[in-house]
C-alpha cells in the first residue's frame, strides 16, 4: 500500500477509484449526482464516503475530508469538441471540466488526474480546454502531462482510447511517466465471456467464443435522454455482427441449452450481451454490482473508466509522488 489518499469526482459505477484502491490509495470522498451510480459504489464499498451531490454544487469547506489529499481523479462526462457548442448538453460537460479545475484550487492536492476523450490530450479542437486548465493551474505549480492511453494495452478485452491529463506539483512532477502497457497482447472477447456464454449450458458457446477472437470496440454508455441500451453506433455494431453478437440491443441473460445461434438468420439468432458481460468487458470483477435495472446498469458500465486502466494511471502517479522531490541547491 502506498499510503496515498484521494478524492474522486463524477465517480459513476466506480471504475476509476476501483483502479486506483487497486494502486494503493485510500478514497476519502466520491461524488457523483446520479442516485444509481451513488447505490453501485455504497452496495460494494460501504465504507467508503460517498455524497449524493452535483460536482457544480459542491462545496468542499463543508467536508474536511476533501482536504489534504495527494489526488483529485475524475473520469468526466466525454466534452463535446468546439464542433459541437450549439448542442443542448455540450455545455454542461463542459461546465463539470471547469468545476473540477476549479476544485482543485479549494483541495490542492500534489497531483490531479481527469480522464476523457482521446481528443481532449492533442486535438486542435480541444486547445480551448488544454489553454484553460493551464491557465488555471500552472500557476499554482502544477505540470501538465497530456496524453492517450488504450484499455487494451491494460488487459481489458476492447479498444478504448482515453484522452488523459495529469498534473502534478513542480517538485514531484519530472518523476512522472505515462504508464506503459501491462499484457504483451490484446485480450479477446471470446476468452472473457466464453465461460459465461456457457453457464446456461449453451451447446454453442465454445465455438462462438473461438469466432469472438478480437477485443471488443468501444462500449458507449449513450444519455439518459435516448432510448434503450446498444453496443454502439453503425461501424461498432458492424463489428460485433462479424463475432456474431446483435449490437443492436442488451440481452437479459445468456443463451440456454435451445438457443440456436445462426448469425445468416439475422439478429434474432445472434447473441445478445448482457450488462453483467459488458462489466467484464469493462475489467471489473465479476463481484461488482451494478444497482438499477438493465438499461441504467449498462449506462454506468459504458460510461465507466475500466479498473484496469485506473489502476495503471494511478500506479503512474503513486511512482511519482512517492518519491522525495530533489534537494534545491545549495547557496
Amino acid at each position: 500500500m502506498s499510503g496515498l489518499t484521494f478524492v474522486d469526482v463524477c465517480s459513476g459505477a466506480g471504475g476509476l477509484a476501483l483502479g486506483l484502491e487497486q494502486a494503493g490509495f485510500e478514497p476519502r470522498l466520491l461524488l457523483d449526482d446520479d442516485e444509481l451510480a451513488v447505490g453501485t459504489l455504497r452496495a460494494n464499498r460501504p465504507g467508503w464516503n460517498v455524497l449524493h451531490t452535483d460536482l457544480m454544487e459542491f462545496d468542499p469547506a463543508e467536508y474536511p475530508v476533501s482536504h489534504d489529499v495527494d489526488l483529485l481523479s475524475a473520469g468526466l462526462p466525454r466534452v463535446k469538441s468546439s464542433a459541437s457548442v450549439g448542442r443542448a448538453d455540450s455545455r454542461v460537460e463542459e461546465r463539470l471540466l471547469e468545476a473540477t479545475i476549479f476544485l482543485v484550487h479549494a483541495i490542492r492536492p500534489r497531483a490531479v488526474l481527469i480522464e476523457n476523450v482521446p481528443g481532449l490530450a492533442h486535438s486542435a479542437a480541444y486547445q480551448p480546454f488544454r489553454d484553460f486548465a493551464r491557465a488555471e493551474l500552472a500557476h499554482l505549480g502544477y505540470e501538465f502531462s497530456w496524453f492517450v492511453v488504450n484499455a487494451v494495452d491494460f488487459g481489458v478485452p476492447q479498444n478504448r482510447k482515453q484522452g488523459v491529463l495529469v498534473a502534478i506539483e513542480r517538485k514531484w512532477a519530472a518523476a512522472f511517466r505515462p504508464p506503459a502497457p501491462t499484457v504483451p497482447q490484446p485480450t479477446t472477447v471470446g476468452a472473457v465471456l466464453g465461460p459465461s456464454m456457457a453457464a446456461r449450458g449453451w451447446r454453442d458457446a465454445a465455438c462462438w467464443a473461438a469466432q469472438a477472437d478480437r477485443p471488443a470496440p468501444t462500449l458507449v454508455g449513450g444519455s439518459k435522454n435516448r432510448g434503450g441500451a446498444d453496443l454502439g453506433p453503425t461501424g461498432a455494431k458492424n463489428t460485433w455482427a462479424t463475432m456474431g453478437v446483435n449490437g443492436h440491443t442488451v440481452g437479459d441473460e445468456v443463451p440456454d441449452a435451445d438457443f440456436v445461434w445462426d448469425p445468416t438468420l439475422g439478429r434474432d439468432h445472434m447473441v445478445k450481451i448482457t450488462p453483467t458481460q459488458a462489466a467484464l468487458l469493462q475489467g471489473f470483477p465479476e463481484t461488482w454490482e451494478i444497482t438499477g435495472r438493465k438499461t441504467a446498469r449498462y449506462r454506468q458500465i459504458g460510461h465507466a473508466t475500466p479498473p484496469p486502466v485506473g489502476k495503471a494511471l494511478g500506479r503512474a502517479v503513486a511512482a511519482a509522488l512517492i518519491l522525495e522531490p530533489p534537494a534545491p541547491p545549495a547557496g
